[in-house]
Order: C-alpha cells, then sequence, then structure tokens
C-alpha cells in the first residue's frame, strides 16, 4: 500500500504511554479499600471478574460487542453508584493508576512533527474509562492541543479491531480515505490487524508484555515495527516522500 500519509491514529495505553506490568486485582483492590475495607479482597477480585468478563466479550466478538463502560462493571458487581464510598473509592482508583499513564517522552516531539508537516492527529483507545479521564490525561502532558480527534470505545458499541472502530476514528480526524491514514499500535491483533482490515498502514511498536489471556493469535506483517515511538515520524516522512 502507498500513497499519501494525511492522518496518524494511535492507540493509547502501551503505544502513546508506555507499557507497564500492572496486578489489576490490586488496582481494584485501591477502590475496593474504600468503598468496603472489610471485604476490600473480595470486593476487588470480584469487580476484577467483572471487568474481564466484559475484555473477554470483546475479544470474542471481534469488537463487535465493544469494551463497555467503568459503569457497566460497577453495575455487575453490585456497586452503588450514587454512594460516597463509590465517589471517593474512584478517586482512589484513579489516582492508583495514575502512575501508569504517563505519555511517552516521545509523543510530544512526534506529534509536534507531524503537525507541522500538516498531518491530521488522532487517538482510538480500547477502554472502559470516560474520556473526561483520558481528557485530563492529555491535558496533564501536554498534548491535548496536538490531538484533532479521540475515539474511546466507553463511548461506543464497538471496539477494536471491529471495522467500525476504525472508521469512527478516520470520522473523528476529518480524513475518509483509510488507505491515507495509517495506525500506530502496540497489540497485533486489536491495532495491526484491525488497521490493515479497515485499509490502513499499521505500524507496530512491539514493547507490551501482553498477558497470555489476552492475545489472540493472528497471522499479521505490520506495515513497519519501530524501535521507539518517535521513530514513527521518520516512517511516515519516507512514505510521503516516496
Amino acid at each position: 500500500m502507498s500513497g499519501h500519509v494525511d492522518a496518524v491514529v494511535f492507540d493509547w495505553g502501551g503505544t502513546l504511554t508506555p507499557w507497564h506490568d500492572i496486578d489489576l486485582v490490586a488496582q481494584w483492590y485501591a477502590y475496593a479499600q474504600v468503598y468496603d475495607a472489610v471485604h476490600a479482597k473480595e470486593l476487588a477480585q470480584k469487580l476484577f471478574d467483572a471487568e474481564e468478563s466484559f475484555w473477554s466479550r470483546q475479544r470474542a466478538t471481534g469488537g463487535a460487542e465493544g469494551t463497555g463502560h467503568l459503569d457497566r462493571v460497577f453495575e455487575l458487581a453490585g456497586i452503588d453508584t450514587g454512594s460516597w464510598q463509590h465517589a471517593e473509592a474512584m478517586e482512589a482508583y484513579l489516582e492508583a493508576w495514575d502512575p501508569h499513564t504517563y505519555t511517552d517522552p516521545d509523543a510530544v516531539p512526534l506529534l509536534e512533527g507531524l503537525r507541522a508537516d500538516g498531518i491530521r492527529i488522532g487517538v482510538l483507545s480500547n477502554t472502559m474509562w470516560p474520556r473526561k479521564q483520558h481528557e485530563a490525561v492529555f491535558h496533564r502532558d501536554g498534548v491535548a492541543h496536538l490531538v484533532d480527534g479521540a475515539v474511546f470505545t466507553s463511548e461506543t458499541p464497538v471496539a477494536k479491531p471491529h471495522l467500525d472502530s476504525f472508521r469512527l476514528a478516520m470520522d473523528a480526524v476529518g480524513v475518509a480515505d483509510p488507505s491515507r491514514v495509517v495506525f500506530v499500535g502496540d497489540r497485533p491483533w486489536d491495532d495491526v490487524h484491525g488497521a490493515q482490515q479497515a485499509g490502513m498502514r499499521a505500524i507496530l511498536v512491539p514493547h507490551s508484555d501482553i498477558p497470555h489471556h489476552q492475545q489472540v493469535p493472528v497471522d499479521v506483517v505490520p506495515d513497519a515495527v519501530v524501535d521507539r515511538l518517535g521513530d514513527v515520524l521518520a516512517i511516515v516522512r519516507a512514505w510521503n516522500a516516496a
């Protein structure tokens, strides 16, 4: 595939943010300790199991069922989301995640370079988090003004690798021709396979130690592979110079 690149769309976790190995039950424990300290261990496991059930459906349906919103997790786990305990527990939960959300140091110069070349920039993230949380991260790390459009699957009926999720990302950045869009991500199935099936070129950032149960076997060859996120700029410029 060849042609001028008009837009580059990025995955978020493991791509714009470096991969971190995280104990997800422990992350939920931060919530559970505040919501119900007496039963925190059991509640943390229940919340993790509820969340994983939605991610399992996302994988089993190829993204057709989507990821859903965190509120679906809380509903399944029997959480009273209108309580003060929930509000305070959410603050503890997000605070526990905060150290794992910082944007890759390469991101700002990369996005500024793409923007200087007249290339539109998007984000497409499989996520249960609300948009406001992601946007708060973008503002904190100084990248919000460099993103032309972002799609978070907490708001959509589908998720990667479903074709419609990539179409939504194209709409968000205002590019109609998928051959003029490059997708950058860390997952061969969700990101590379999904983008290529949508007609985009795909660049793999292969530094994420994706848990075995989250992996979906797929025979796919990315259009490019980068050793670090900042290398994306040189690849896109080379394609546009060809």
